[in-house]
């Protein structure tokens, strides 16, 4: 089920327009419908376009007790550009990071995000750095932190590629303010990748309503999008979509009996 903040007008090659909904008595509408009618078992959240939206959105979860709660925080684009205001990133840390069961940004936005909340930069060659960056998301209130290694490609040392150490590795770091899981995956060349965090947040909160406990939901859900970017669907002139149904391939509907 869907509350829609925002239209986008895009493509393989880009965004080409960001439309939002700014009516914000519109989407509390939205979200009373879906929580009051057929019922919520996990929430995912994307593209967020301002403050408003964020605090609204926050505030009604809140009002339904939400619990499992994936956060995506959309905010950098694929050339690196800031989607959003500093206010309403804001936002995110003051009203949504606290009621997260799961913050799932990439590099780019877990560096902002740091830089946002402390004044200072954050630098990350190798695993260990990525870690420690995790380790430092966790203190805006997210119950784990998924940082999601795609922007960070390892060599088989675990060190940030170099010309002479070709990408072999993505690493996947949650972190409960305890313990470390490292979801280790082979890199795949391809421009292929469009939609890729936007799946696996949907995955993950797909998993949780299926009941599975965290770990396993990201464990499960980074299967699934390695094997939608492994299918390689070339579609378009720029950045491909992933191909969402490729486990069709893999396990078939089964029969009724």
């Amino acid at each position: 089920m869907t509350c829609i903040t925002a239209l986008t007008a895009q493509n393989t090659t880009g965004v080409k327009a960001i439309f939002p909904v700014t009516d914000m008595g519109f989407i509390e509408t939205a979200l009373d419908a879906v929580f009051t009618d057929v019922g919520v078992d996990a929430i995912k959240t994307g593209m967020l376009a301002s403050e408003d939206t964020i605090k609204t959105v926050a505030k009604c979860l809140r009002k339904y007790g939400a619990e499992k709660i994936v956060v995506d925080p959309v905010m950098i684009s694929t050339s690196g550009s800031q989607l959003l205001p500093d206010s309403a990133v804001s936002a995110y840390l003051s009203d949504l990071f606290p009621i997260a069961c799961i913050i799932t940004p990439n590099l780019q936005e877990a560096k902002f995000l740091h830089k946002v909340a402390t004044g200072t930069d954050f630098s990350v060659e190798s695993l260990e750095d990525a870690k420690d960056l995790a380790k430092e998301l966790f203190k805006l209130g997210p119950k784990y932190v998924l940082l999601k290694g795609g922007h960070l490609p390892l060599s088989a040392n675990y060190r940030r590629v170099t010309e002479t150490s070709p990408s072999q590795i993505v690493a996947d770091i949650l972190y409960d303010g305890k313990e470390y899981y490292i979801v280790e995956s082979k890199y795949i060349i391809t421009k292929n990748t469009h939609g890729t965090g936007c799946t696996l947040a949907s995955s993950i909160a797909s998993n949780l309503a299926k009941g599975l406990p965290v770990p396993g939901a990201i464990e499960k859900s980074i299967g699934y999008v390695h094997g939608a970017i492994a299918d390689d669907l070339d579609l378009g002139n720029g950045n491909g979509p992933i191909n969402h149904l490729h486990k069709t391939y893999i396990e078939p509907l089964r029969k009724r009996q």
